[in-house]
């Protein structure tokens, strides 16, 4: 691959881009408007259609005001026609969407005739050709794509910062802003004006369909790799970075592989952005697909653990000796996970081999009693206030004495015997 100036501008350009969508979109990830931010980044369409239509012309300022108007109006339909119509965020939201985002489409198509526009440009972006739209700066001819998504970033900056607090308190609690003087109504259509201007700023270089990849596909990343408010917003503009690069790249390097001249740069970026997700989807630390499973997993060997040692115990307790005992039928666990439990006890020092029995050692002893303590003890809460036969009593007590704190068996109370009659295992401080 040949990487020109005009590579690194096609970089600099969708990442200036990308950083600017993401700001308010981490706020709208936040407050569970994503679906709100992409009907934003299209129905500001007919603001723009307009815009042209007016000024017979591609300024700038009129584009921007015609597109937060509709981004406003959009906010406000969605609203009234919730409140109104009664029914709920996505339908309104649906209805809002559809009808002004063909009639954008309906009116770009009269604005071809009067204006130097293309609506393929508008609807998925040309960021390949934005370096040769070029504005000077003092000695400097810079691509005016970066200039524009460049004060858009800045500005959508400044007015985070600046309502920092704001945009915290009243993404979380509503009720509580209110008894701080803050005013959620007002912060929540300054973020639809600035949701509104960003899509502006990124019609021509992303495309209107490709906003909402970057409007909310990095912040969903950050929402699942941090729980700081901060924190989400700089990771979200890390990822966002990472995939418009990674995106351009791709599309220079991978068609040619497959025997193809070239791709959408935009779309590509729009997917590795989506494959960046799907990775922390999957792999995310604490909220992640696989992070989940190994937790699942580990919970499921700590009640194995706890089974074997409160039915050793159970054994002990009845004299009985464990020779002829198997683990996996008993207890209906895979053999497997039982060879891996019995490791893991053993390293833990709670039982010990004296061929051929398993026995528990002091250690393991108190820690069985503690587990038999809680089963037995929600069995006697459970059959005082729910009564229930009693194979359902053992069941929902041996679901439960998992979860059991010291706290809560103090809340369960104390009890000599168990509905079945068996004795329960004193308490530890006693």
């Amino acid at each position: 691959m040949i990487w020109t100036p005009i590579d690194t501008w096609i970089c600099v350009i969708a990442s200036l881009c990308a950083a600017a969508c993401v700001l308010p979109g981490c706020i709208l990830v936040l407050r569970r408007m994503s679906l709100m931010g992409d009907a934003i980044s299209h129905t500001v369409l007919p603001g723009i259609a307009i815009a042209f239509l007016v000024t017979g012309s591609r300024e700038p300022t009129a584009m921007l005001i015609g597109a937060v108007i509709i981004g406003l109006l959009t906010a406000f339909l969605v609203q009234a026609i919730e409140t109104l119509g009664k029914i709920e965020t996505g339908a309104a939201i649906g209805i809002v969407f559809t009808v002004l985002f063909a009639a954008g489409l309906v009116l770009m198509r009269q604005a071809v005739d009067h204006v130097d526009i293309d609506p393929d440009c508008v609807l998925y972006g040309a960021v390949e050709f934005a370096y040769f739209d070029q504005i000077t700066i003092g000695s400097w001819a810079v691509p005016r794509a970066a200039v524009v998504n460049g004060v858009a970033l800045i500005a959508n900056a400044i007015i985070i910062l600046i309502f920092y607090k704001e945009f915290k308190i009243t993404s979380f609690d509503s009720a509580l802003a209110m008894t701080q003087g803050i005013r959620p109504s007002t912060m929540h259509y300054l973020l639809m004006t600035m949701t509104a201007a960003t899509a502006v700023a990124a019609f021509e270089t992303v495309g209107s369909i490709l906003v909402i990849a970057m409007l909310i596909v990095p912040a969903s990343a950050a929402y699942l790799l941090t729980d700081k408010y901060g924190a989400m917003f700089l990771i979200a503009i890390a990822i966002a970075i990472v995939g418009s690069i990674g995106g351009h790249i791709s599309a220079v390097t991978i068609p040619p592989v497959f025997g193809f001249s070239g791709t959408s740069t935009a779309g590509a970026m729009a997917v590795v952005v989506g494959f960046l997700f799907f990775l922390t989807w999957i792999f995310s630390p604490k909220h992640g697909v696989w992070s989940a499973a190994m937790r699942r997993k580990r919970v499921q060997q700590d009640i194995i653990r706890e089974d074997i040692l409160g039915l050793l115990w159970r054994l002990e307790e009845r004299s009985r000796e464990n020779s002829d005992i198997s683990f996996e039928n008993a207890l209906c666990i895979p053999k497997r996970s039982v060879k891996r439990a019995i490791r893991h006890l053993q390293k833990l020092g709670n039982i010990c081999l004296e061929y051929p029995l398993w026995r528990l050692t002091e250690q393991g002893r108190k820690e069985a009693a503690l587990i038999v303590r809680s089963h037995r003890l929600w069995e006697t809460y459970l059959d005082k206030h729910f009564p229930q036969d009693v194979y359902q009593l053992h069941q929902s007590a041996e679901r439960l004495e998992h979860v059991t704190s010291t706290q809560m068996q103090s809340r369960l109370g104390d009890a000599e015997k168990d509905p079945h009659g068996s004795k329960v295992p004193p308490s530890p401080d006693n």
